[in-house]
């Protein structure tokens, strides 16, 4: 499904699925959607933990946004939110504004944010730039990504966000499970 023309984000992961945070050994993979109220429960929670755990190098943290609640917004909130994302993983930004995203998230059966206001979220939040960041997410130079890590993440099997992976199996999305599961790994 990866073609060597698809066009990827900075610091996207080997199969251009996710954006990667850390280079630790054991790789935890978190997959969301913008608009999801339970992964910005999990944003929440997980945070402060997975931010101990990339910074003490013992994970890989790949994150996954993804597009599976497009049918709850009016305008593919879920498909342009992740889009943006993208356009701030090229400016290196990429954390910072998935955790602004997740605290400006808007309610789910309305338009989302407008490709204006995530651009202005990206600014403030973030410390994004109207030249290049503006300028990738006026293009929608990343809709097709969207797309792309979602079909990957359905075809391995994830059927609703938050779902989390730590060195490739499965565990509940929450932060105690996470820790005992790296650590695990990493004996």
């Amino acid at each position: 499904m990866n073609s060597p023309t698809r066009k990827v984000p900075s610091g996207a992961s080997e199969l251009g699925d996710g954006i990667v945070v850390g280079a630790g050994p054991v790789t935890v993979d978190a997959y969301e959607d913008f608009l999801c109220p339970f992964c910005r429960l999990f944003e929440q929670t997980a945070a402060p933990l997975l931010d101990e755990l990339v910074d003490a190098g013992a994970i890989s943290l790949v994150r996954h946004p993804m597009a599976f609640l497009d049918e709850l917004s009016t305008t593919r909130y879920s498909t342009r939110a992740a889009a943006a994302s993208a356009c701030a993983a090229d400016q290196g930004r990429f954390a910072a504004y998935a955790r602004a995203l997740f605290a400006e998230q808007p309610p789910e059966g309305g338009p989302g944010l407008g490709d204006d206001q995530l651009i202005e979220l990206g600014r403030r939040a973030a410390g994004l730039d109207e030249e290049g960041f503006g300028a990738c997410v006026r293009s929608g130079a990343y809709l097709d990504w969207a797309g792309y890590v979602t079909a990957l993440a359905v075809e391995r099997g994830v059927s609703a966000t938050p779902t989390v992976f730590v060195a490739g199996s499965p565990v509940p999305a929450n932060p105690e499970t996470i820790r005992l599961a790296v650590r695990a790994s990493l004996r």
